[in-house]
């Protein structure tokens, strides 16, 4: 079965040593432990606080592997960047950075689609190296490491006949995926990923220049759990391990279509997008078109490879696509449609859409039109069809928005060739304007924009990504994050007083 994913996926590295590592002109003494930080009072100023975890600096070797994220496109050079091994890693980071005066960041996967979780001459805390996985079969939850990744959350979940609803690109960081919403294509059958995050550990700034550990669940720092279901990463804190009630799945049918060529679109698009939002909820499916050929991507839960095709025939009928379908683990069904990072392009660019009307001919042929001149054959048009458990909000609600939404989609613009610095520069300027013009034409058509997908040069963004939601997410910023410590181009302000 040959395989296509509209972005590549980071492989998975295994963690590195651990130990203390001083900066020069630090003091040496140590922050408070973790496990027993104590109430710091506003004003209050905490001992002098040391890097330690994992170190990387510019003179280390593997510096430029790890200034680097999984879009090339964006080029920065930290002072320093902490891997933590524990939470105590991030307690002190951040009271170090605080300390220091020196800008910090937030990485988990390394996937920030503007590149906003590094920073050049600033401090970057990566969490990716958080690894831990607690499953309770009984209760169903799961308590995990912020440095999972989507796959291996996906698998360590699909050993225990469980899962929760997971973007599509298995080495995207699972608590960013998470704390920005969160969708794939089990997002009909389980919601939203964030609606099956009941829990977080997350690091805050505290006094003058501290750090403390929060838990924020549905009894204690409730409004903060609110805000970390669809905020987005690194607005109010370093999260370090996320909560899930997790749900069962036994087993999953998957279908893939492929079409030669775009000559078929409107009939494909159309029988799409009719049938999708009719479908069982058990059934989430996505529509990737390229300039060359329309691919249809169907998940089905607790169902056989029949029953998916015959839920799916009034899209496969159109034409003659080639089809493939299996069945099995949703943990082996995932890993099969992974692809190696290194087969995907450099640079990527991305516009995310939400769209609360089927889209008529009008807007297919703007698709169409767009697809005929895209830059690269990597280049596409990407949609999932929202509904189903989309529509029903968790105990203690979600700050993610669209909660209406009938499609979700995204143009997207990938070039040049990964590890090969200004690889792509001659296409550059080209992709950005057919990306941009393509996402403008689209405008009469959508609303709305996804936080997880950003867009450095979008207008209103705060309502765009966030809604009716916003003045309450300041709100929350006012409380956990008054001096605004954590912040970046896009990132919530704290409420004036």
């Amino acid at each position: 079965m040959q395989d296509f994913s509209r972005r590549g996926l980071l492989r998975v590295t295994a963690a590195a040593g651990a130990g203390a590592v001083v900066l020069p002109g630090v003091a040496a003494a140590e922050a408070p432990g973790a496990s027993a930080v104590p109430a710091v009072a506003e004003g209050m100023k905490c001992r002098p606080a040391k890097l330690t975890g994992r170190i990387v600096r510019p003179d280390d070797p593997g510096y430029a592997e790890a200034s680097l994220g999984w879009d090339e496109l964006f080029v920065h050079y930290p002072l320093v960047i902490v891997y933590a091994q524990e939470t105590q890693d991030v307690v002190n980071a951040l009271t170090w950075a605080r300390q220091h005066n020196v800008a910090l960041r937030v990485r988990s996967g390394g996937h920030s689609l503007e590149g906003w979780s590094n920073v050049d001459n600033g401090l970057v805390i990566d969490v990716s190296e958080l690894k831990s996985v607690h499953i309770d079969t009984v209760t169903r939850i799961a308590k995990v490491g912020a440095g999972l990744s989507q796959s291996e959350a996906v698998t360590a979940l699909a050993k225990k006949g469980l899962a929760v609803t997971t973007g599509t690109e298995g080495t995207v960081g699972l608590s960013g995926a998470t704390l920005g919403g969160g969708f794939g294509f089990l997002v009909r059958y389980l919601g939203m990923a964030c609606d099956s995050l009941v829990g977080a550990e997350i690091v805050v700034a505290a006094g003058d220049d501290c750090a403390k550990v929060i838990h924020a669940d549905l009894k204690d720092h409730e409004d903060l759990l609110w805000a970390l279901r669809g905020a987005g990463n690194g607005n109010f804190g370093i999260v370090t391990s996320l909560t899930y009630k997790a749900s069962p799945l036994k087993s999953v049918a998957y279908v893939q279509a492929t079409w030669d060529g775009i000559k078929d679109l409107h009939r494909v698009f159309e029988a799409w997008q009719h049938s999708a939002l009719r479908a069982d909820d058990r059934l989430g499916t996505q529509l990737e078109i390229h300039r060359g050929q329309i691919l249809l991507f169907g998940v089905l839960a607790e169902g056989t490879e029949a029953e998916a095709k015959e839920l799916l025939d009034p899209i496969l009928s159109v034409g003659t696509p080639e089809v493939t379908a299996q069945a099995g683990n949703w943990g082996d069904v995932y890993a099969g449609f992974q692809i190696p990072t290194a087969d995907e392009p450099a640079n990527w660019k991305f516009f995310s859409q939400f769209s609360s009307e089927l889209f008529p001919r009008k807007a297919i042929s703007v698709i169409a039109s767009f697809m005929r001149d895209a830059p690269t054959d990597d280049s596409n048009f990407f949609t999932q069809a929202f509904g189903g458990a989309v529509r029903r909000s968790p105990r203690g609600g979600t700050a993610f928005p669209h909660r209406d939404a009938l499609f979700y989609s995204e143009p997207g613009a990938g070039w040049g060739t990964r590890g090969q610095a200004g690889s792509g520069d001659e296409l550059t300027p080209q992709a950005q304007a057919w990306i941009a013009e393509f996402s403008q034409a689209l405008r009469p058509y959508v609303n709305g924009a996804y936080v997880n997908v950003p867009n450095i040069g979008m207008q209103d963004w705060e309502t765009a990504y966030w809604g009716d939601n916003f003045d309450r997410l300041r709100r929350v910023k006012a409380q956990y994050d008054p001096r605004n410590v954590f912040q970046y181009e896009q990132s919530i302000p704290p409420a004036s007083c």
